[in-house]
């Protein structure tokens, strides 16, 4: 099993000089460099050194690494480093703040920008025209038919293909479904995408058709047609960033409709498609997808999905590619503790195992129950799932907070980058809010990455019944 990740953008240079390093430490007797060799293989040469790295990374040789790299350093892209605002002096400036502005990059994306996209295009109607790019996201179709020999030619500022920059276009411009049938029709590849900052996990056209995702992005305006589109021209339903954008990366409400559409093309099936052979190991298999799923959907709550993916004759014990967010847990375990007793159910019908010992603990505290257990099964159900009263107050389970204050967690403490009250605090869950700082907690108890307290996580997302009971609390409980 890979001990870790790769890194945003990696570089063969870095993986060198951590094979060297690793060598060294060897030859000197280091602790943590003996634990790597003993996990992947013994350490004498350089060559070895470089096969413990690779390995550490999931990878089962040093040439597939450097393979790896090789197509994160062809297909990497970084959109959202791109600034606007700068010089519109020529028609090329011109063309690319337009581009920029009106597609999604998944970064600084806000309504705004595309707001600003089309002020630029009646300020400087030519921009349409500037090249086949803008003529796409434009929606100018003649000018397409006229250019269709580049249908397949990456360039303008993100360096991509005309049909990414329709898939990723948020104008609601004309003829975009005409557009990309001749795109496709002429040489576009309908599995086109790119490693979003180098990673693993392709943006593809399909995902740029969807959207959702960080900040919660609008789909495109003719989702379902611009899919079926794609898809019947053979783009892969195996699409990782889709699954993630339209599930654990975007907020609720949430639909089925991208879920449903990749299912009827296969989803869950096959060899994974261009993007998969591409990335081997680093990609989920479409069966890890499809579980990947199941654990999401067991977890939100989602019962409509849980029963699409069963019905694929998915396993109810997989945990796919185990994503952090699920702490390793079977989708049994999350139904259950999350309270999510019809899923729950599903899924033991369907031959999930019952819960542990541990687990039985956490259900019970969930439901408001005060589980009465010894010391150690205590201590074990609070180092397995250091995060659950930030879940439980993610979710607004107030009664939970007094029994796992019991059991021994600290209402107080900071797990996966923020505080139960901060999560309580930014969904609006003014009862739990109450609960916590009625338990102990601390109101101003900062997170680590963007040093607020509650009151500044309420203040973020508009909670104003939140923000006027902390700012309402006595002076000197830090919410000021």
């Amino acid at each position: 099993m890979p001990t870790r990740n790769l890194p945003n953008d990696p570089h063969l240079d870095h993986l060198r000089g951590q094979a060297k390093t690793l060598l060294k430490g060897v030859r000197a007797g280091e602790s943590a460099a003996l634990a790597l060799a003993a996990e992947f293989h013994p350490v004498k040469t350089l060559a070895d050194a470089q096969l413990v790295i690779a390995r550490s990374y999931g990878f089962p040789s040093w040439p597939r690494i450097v393979r790896h790299l090789e197509l994160v350093d062809r297909y990497s892209r970084s959109p959202h480093r791109q600034s606007v605002g700068g010089p519109l002096d020529t028609p090329e400036q011109r063309a690319d703040e337009f581009l920029r502005l009106a597609t999604l990059h998944y970064g600084q994306d806000d309504p705004a920008r595309q707001q600003s996209a089309r002020e630029l295009l009646e300020r400087y109607p030519e921009i349409a025209q500037s090249n086949i790019y803008t003529q796409v996201v434009a929606g100018d179709l003649n000018g397409v038919r006229a250019n269709l020999a580049q249908a397949s030619i990456e360039g303008g500022p993100y360096r991509w293909g005309p049909l990414l920059y329709l898939t990723y276009n948020r104008l609601d411009a004309p003829n975009q479904l005409e557009i990309a049938r001749l795109l496709l029709e002429n040489g576009a590849d309908p599995n086109a995408g790119y490693l979003w900052q180098g990673m693993p996990s392709p943006f593809t056209a399909l995902t740029g058709v969807f959207g959702r995702g960080e900040g919660d992005q609008p789909p495109h305006a003719h989702r379902v047609e611009l899919a079926r589109l794609l898809l019947d021209a053979g783009a892969d339903p195996n699409d990782s960033q889709t699954m993630y954008n339209c599930g654990p990366g975007c907020p609720p409400p949430y639909d089925d409709v991208h879920l449903e559409l990749l299912l009827e093309y296969g989803l869950g099936r096959g060899d994974g498609g261009p993007w998969h052979e591409r990335m081997t190991t680093a990609h989920p298999t479409p069966q890890q997808l499809l579980e990947d799923e199941l654990v999401f959907a067991s977890w939100a709550g989602l019962l409509h999905r849980a029963e699409l993916v069963l019905a694929q004759g998915t396993d109810p014990e997989g945990v796919g590619t185990r994503h952090p967010v699920f702490g390793g847990h079977r989708p049994y375990e999350l139904a259950a503790v999350q309270g999510h007793i019809e899923i729950a159910e599903l899924l033991r019908a369907r031959g999930a195992a019952p819960l542990d010992e541990i687990h039985e603990v956490y259900a019970a505290a969930m439901r408001g129950e005060t589980p009465y257990v010894d010391a150690d099964l205590a201590a074990r159900a609070v180092a397995r799932t250091p995060h659950l009263p930030v879940r439980a107050a993610e979710v607004g389970r107030a009664e939970a907070m007094d029994p796992l204050q019991r059991l021994g967690y600290d209402l107080s403490g900071v797990s996966g980058g923020a505080a139960p009250i901060h999560r309580a605090a930014l969904n609006g869950h003014l009862e739990t809010v109450k609960k916590l700082i009625e338990l102990g907690a601390d109101p101003d108890v900062r997170d680590p990455n963007y040093n607020g307290n509650a009151l500044g996580w309420a203040e973020h997302n508009h909670q104003q019944a939140v923000i006027d009971y902390l700012k309402g609390l006595p002076q000197g409980t830090g919410t000021h």
